[in-house]
C-alpha cells in the first residue's frame, strides 16, 4: 500500500516520517556507508526542508514501513543540480514537468522477519510498488519525466 505525504498532510503522518528518516539512516549511513548527516538516528538533509513529496510503501496488514522515496520538482533545489552537478555537463535540468526522485530505500528490517526467498520477494514487490507509485503520481500531476541518481550497489 502506498501512502503519499506532502506539506498538506505531513502533520498527520509524523510517526511514519520519523520511521522513514530512521530507515534512511540505517540504509544510507549504516548499510551503504554514505557520508550523510545522521542526527539522533535519523538521516535528514537540506532537501527534506524543500517541501518534498514522500511516497511510502507500507505492509497492508501490519502497517510496517517497507520502503520510501522522496520527490522534488527540478525547478527548485534538488540533489541532481546541487550535489551531483558533475553528472549534468550541459547544465541543470529545470522544468515543472521534470521531478527528481531521491533517497529511494527499502527497509532492511524486512530481512530480519522473513526467510531469504520471501524477503527478496518483498524487496522486489516494494521496489515495483514505489516505482509504479511514482509513475501514477507523475501522471496525475502532469509530470513527464522523473530523474534519479542511484548508487550502483542499489541497482539489481
Amino acid at each position: 500500500m502506498i501512502i503519499t505525504i506532502d506539506s498538506f498532510n505531513k502533520d498527520k503522518h509524523s510517526e511514519l516520517i520519523d520511521e522513514m528518516l530512521c530507515m534512511r539512516a540505517e540504509v544510507f549511513s549504516g548499510r551503504l556507508g554514505w557520508d550523510v548527516t545522521v542526527d539522533n538516528g535519523r538521516e535528514i538533509d537540506c532537501f527534506d526542508s524543500e517541501d518534498p513529496l514522500y511516497l511510502l510503501s507500507l505492509d497492508e496488514r501490519s502497517g510496517q514501513l517497507r520502503g520510501a522515496v522522496r520527490l522534488l520538482p527540478t525547478t527548485g533545489p534538488n540533489m541532481l543540480r546541487d550535489v551531483f552537478s558533475i553528472l549534468m555537463p550541459d547544465g541543470p535540468v529545470e522544468s515543472p514537468l521534470i521531478w527528481e526522485s531521491s533517497r529511494f530505500a527499502v527497509n532492511p528490517r524486512i530481512f530480519q522477519a522473513q526467510d531469504r526467498a520471501e524477503a527478496n520477494h518483498t524487496v522486489n514487490r516494494t521496489t515495483v510498488e514505489l516505482l509504479c507509485g511514482m509513475v501514477e503520481l507523475g501522471q496525475k500531476a502532469g509530470v513527464e519525466h522523473i530523474v534519479s541518481v542511484f548508487d550502483a550497489r542499489m541497482a539489481r
